[in-house]
């Protein structure tokens, strides 16, 4: 299956209704006061690039943004497959896309903050076999026991 890459979309309806559904998952998933969601509103700041991925239909597939903490570091933050779309490889098209967006950015370390609860374990089996090792809290994130850091080396 064919999928393409598209930057911004963020407007889009169904854009935002994957987004409305991901901060709804997480929030649910999580504690409150442990939850570090981005939502959608946050995604516009000057210092974050935001991906979609599209089939040949145009069909939204998945989301996911980048996000600038230093001139060499990047983060990754709201990476979220459509779930009729979940077991296509739509995440690992995503997460390629995002490092590939990182690199040319000048990015020498992307980092991501996860949680620890069974919701988060095939997005952390997608990390770790991208490469991604656990690192300690950053960027202020409070070690907490509900988050999981990882970091990799670009």
């Amino acid at each position: 299956m064919p999928i393409t890459i598209h930057r911004g979309e963020l407007d889009l309806p169904d854009v935002q209704a994957l987004l409305a559904h991901h901060v709804a998952e997480m929030r649910a998933a999580t504690p409150a006061e442990h939850c570090h969601v981005m939502p959608g509103d946050a995604l516009r700041a000057p210092d974050i690039t935001f991906l979609s991925a599209r089939d040949e239909n145009g069909a939204l597939l998945g989301i996911g943004a980048l996000k600038r903490i230093s001139e060499r570091e990047g983060e990754l933050k709201s990476m979220r497959v459509a779930p009729t779309a979940l077991g296509r490889g739509i995440g690992r098209a995503l997460l390629e896309a995002l490092t590939a967006e990182a690199r040319r950015q000048g990015f020498t370390r992307l980092r991501l903050e996860t949680g620890t609860v069974p919701l988060f374990g095939p997005a952390t089996a997608l990390y770790r076999s991208a490469g991604f090792v656990e690192v300690p809290a950053f960027e202020g994130y409070p070690d907490e026991g509900w988050n999981l850091f990882l970091a990799k080396a670009m």
